[in-house]
């Protein structure tokens, strides 16, 4: 007994402790300078990453300051990391000659790095339609997908709720908007493309979306004949015929070549037509202004005719 008590080492106090430090170190998330070509895009990424003014901006900051808000990352199977969130920042620091950037490392399962990955971009106020559109539709799978393993609850209310109900209290959305957003991803690249380039409208673009794929080409090639895009009405009616099994090619010239409300409005003076009345030194400016002089005159003396 004597012999084998004599074998017993007892951890001192600080021993022990360090131990329970050091795990919770290791549990603790820590900021690392991880290699740029280690940080590989996330998958099917929306957020474009574009060098404009925004992005020199950018560069200018980290290079006066450095990077002051940490990117996120998770590690790859394959090697290296996958960036969460932080794709700009990235892109800044290239830019800017770093080799390295500040990274949090967070083992995160495919839905959270979504919901981390959309959470850290929604909020920026230049976002695109298209970017919102195919973040919107990420995080609402991510959120369909927690609510098969869990009931998706509202903190704040404490009450059971859809998942495209969460994502529309979270995005600061009614739910139909953040599904009329999420419409667009079903659009062609081209369309949508003109939808962010602010060629096609956001509204009329919702009711395209519900077309064919090929039709909505075939309303591609309609809209650079006719040098025009659909109004809300036109687009509405070209949802219906395709609804219908009726959207021909002929169809849908005629629906394309109406004249909308808009240019029913519109009064046009062909330039030719009014310079035979205005000296060739007058500017349109001040053609515009005589006419409506001229036009005030006209209107007094109506009225003193009406009088009499």
């Amino acid at each position: 007994m004597k012999s084998s008590a004599k074998n017993i080492v007892l951890k001192s106090v600080d021993d022990i402790f360090q131990t329970e430090e050091n795990r919770a170190d290791a549990q603790r998330e820590r900021v690392q300078e991880i290699p740029l070509d280690q940080l590989k895009p996330f998958r099917n990424h929306p957020f474009k990453v574009r060098d404009d003014q925004r992005m020199l901006d950018t560069v200018d900051s980290i290079r006066e300051y450095g990077v002051l808000v940490p990117a996120i990352a998770r590690p790859d199977p394959e090697g290296g990391y996958e960036l969460i969130s932080g794709h700009r920042r990235k892109r800044g620091c290239e830019m800017a000659g770093l080799q390295t950037m500040p990274v949090i490392i967070r083992d995160l399962d495919d839905d959270a790095a979504v919901l981390v990955m959309v959470d850290s971009n929604i909020q920026r106020e230049e976002l695109l339609p298209s970017e919102r559109a195919f973040a919107y539709k990420m995080k609402l799978e991510a959120l369909k997908h927690q609510g098969a393993r869990s009931d998706l609850t509202s903190s704040q209310l404490g009450t059971k709720l859809r998942a495209d109900e969460l994502l529309a209290q979270q995005a600061g959305e009614s739910r139909n908007q953040v599904q009329r957003f999420i419409r667009l991803t079903e659009l062609i690249s081209e369309l949508l493309d003109m939808v962010d380039e602010r060629k096609l409208a956001f509204n009329p673009a919702v009711e395209v979306s519900y077309l064919k794929r090929d039709e909505q080409r075939m309303l591609l090639e309609a809209m650079d004949a006719e040098q025009t895009t659909p109004s809300l009405s036109q687009a509405q009616r070209l949802k219906k015929f395709s609804q219908e099994g009726r959207l021909t090619e002929e169809a849908m010239s005629a629906i394309m070549s109406e004249e909308k409300k808009s240019e029913m409005d519109k009064v046009t003076l062909r330039s030719d037509t009014l310079y035979k009345y205005f000296p060739k030194s007058y500017t349109p400016k001040q053609m515009e202004q005589t006419i409506i002089k001229l036009l005030d005159v006209w209107q007094k003396q109506r009225q003193k005719n009406q009088e009499r």
